[in-house]
């Protein structure tokens, strides 16, 4: 094992290549959420490089690397055929485990900050390791789950009845977690959450009456995020159900929503809540006279939002 690198001056500079041709879902620009995987490969090539590659550290200390929290700010659109290159470091003031990331592509000859964010990572002693060399210098970012969780919430009646009660504006969506939202045979990994978030906002809308195809068709609206975060809670376990909740809880200058996803696992008679993430969206325009600026979102678009669901 190397010297500790978690907290020091180490700063990499990371050629992360183009992002992946299944993120350009609409025209050539790239979603949020891979922009989000960019940074996880950045982090892994980060310890890689401090000869603390996350295979060596399960296999041989029996830890596995956890990313538990990511937030980002997107400035600028990622475009299919851009050439990445991520600069890590750790964070200011030494936390152990926290990490600052920038995305950066060139054009027209000039370097243009697509992603800045922030991670934080933990190393989680595994149940039953192929491995158990001594942590050394990484000992502070050991734990023995990638989130601790809390208390949890009484179920009243149901499952549906206690997240969402009369009233409620928010969106139940429930998944059952497979292995491929796993790692180390066992956890669901912090970019599945990822993938709900994208998931139950794309679910959200169509129940809302404004669906993505909709938007595009009718008013030529493209889907944009300018600012997520992403943050585990509690561990989740392969095979169980997550309980995912989305509500919109903003209108901001009306040309953007805030929305909060939260994510729950029912153990006996109460909720865990195991993640909880936030997002800022809005629309760009795709084509004619307004093409790439954001919409206005008018009364009947934020009432969709911000109301119940388009039919009961």
């Amino acid at each position: 094992m190397t010297t500790d690198t978690t907290t020091g001056p180490a700063v990499e500079t990371v050629r992360l290549g183009r992002p992946r041709f299944t993120g350009a879902n609409i025209r050539t620009w790239i979603g949020f959420k891979h922009f989000m995987y960019l940074v996880e490969e950045a982090i892994l090539e980060w310890f890689r490089r401090q000869g603390q590659a996350p295979g060596r550290l399960y296999l041989e200390h029996g830890l596995g690397l956890e990313i538990v929290d990511s937030s980002v700010l997107l400035p600028a659109v990622l475009e299919l055929d851009d050439e990445v290159t991520a600069l890590v470091a750790p964070a200011a003031g030494g936390e152990p485990g926290r990490f600052s990331v920038r995305l950066l592509v060139t054009r027209d000859g000039r370097e243009v900050s697509v992603l800045r964010g922030r991670v934080s990572v933990v190393l989680v002693a595994e149940k039953d390791p192929p491995g158990s060399a001594p942590a050394g210098a990484l000992r502070p970012l050991v734990v023995a789950e990638a989130g601790g969780g809390g208390p949890g919430t009484a179920i009243t009646g149901d499952v549906a009845a206690t997240l969402t009660p009369h009233g409620s504006t928010a969106l139940l969506w429930s998944w059952r977690t497979a292995y491929q939202h796993c790692h180390y045979s066992d956890r669901v990994q912090h970019s599945a959450y990822v993938a709900a978030l994208e998931d139950v906002v794309e679910r959200f809308l169509a129940d809302r009456g404004i669906s993505v195809r909709r938007m595009l068709a009718e008013r030529a609206w493209i889907p944009v995020v300018s600012r997520a975060r992403v943050t585990l809670l509690a561990d989740v376990h392969m095979e169980e159900t997550v309980h995912t909740t989305f509500v919109v809880t903003d209108v901001l200058r009306g040309t953007t929503f805030d929305g909060r996803m939260d994510c729950y696992v029912r153990r006996g008679d109460r909720l865990v809540h195991t993640a909880t993430a936030t997002i800022l969206h809005g629309y760009a325009i795709s084509r004619g006279p307004g093409a790439g600026r954001l919409a206005e979102l008018d009364a009947p678009t934020v009432a969709a939002l911000t109301g119940g669901p388009a039919r009961r």
